[in-house]
């Protein structure tokens, strides 16, 4: 059984406010006051979770520096007070860090709610098949 520590456990919390006052600040037309909140709880979340020098480590590798470059140039165009550009900007970085990770969690939900229509339609995005030919 995998033990989570209590620095994992604030950054669970600290993220999940962070996805919270994001999605508050794009609810309220983009207030770049939220929006700002929410990246930087966000980030220092992650950074809880997995540590400061795998959080440095995924975000600098090489292949992914022109991604972590988009996702990080929205966080700061977002604290200059240009939320809608750096929310565009940094969606666009998140997408292109995390495609890798999509299939995954498609495949979890897919296992996780066990509704046919939707199990056959993630099964699909994931690219796992549970046919016998």
């Amino acid at each position: 059984m995998i033990t989570i520590t209590e620095f994992q456990k604030i950054g669970v919390g600290l993220s999940g406010f962070g996805v919270f006052f994001v999605l508050f600040g794009i609810l309220l037309y983009f207030d770049s006051v939220l929006l700002a909140f929410g990246n930087i709880l966000f980030l220092s979340g992650l950074a809880f979770i997995i540590g400061l020098r795998r959080t440095a480590h995924f975000f600098f590798q090489r292949q992914k520096l022109r991604s972590s470059a988009f996702f990080l140039g929205g966080v700061a165009l977002v604290l200059l007070r240009w939320p809608r550009i750096g929310m565009l900007v940094e969606t666009y970085g998140f997408v292109l860090l995390f495609k890798s990770f999509f299939p995954m969690a498609s495949g979890f939900l897919a296992a996780a709610l066990n509704i046919p229509f939707l199990t056959t339609i993630l099964n699909k995005l994931s690219g796992n098949s549970s046919s016998m030919v």
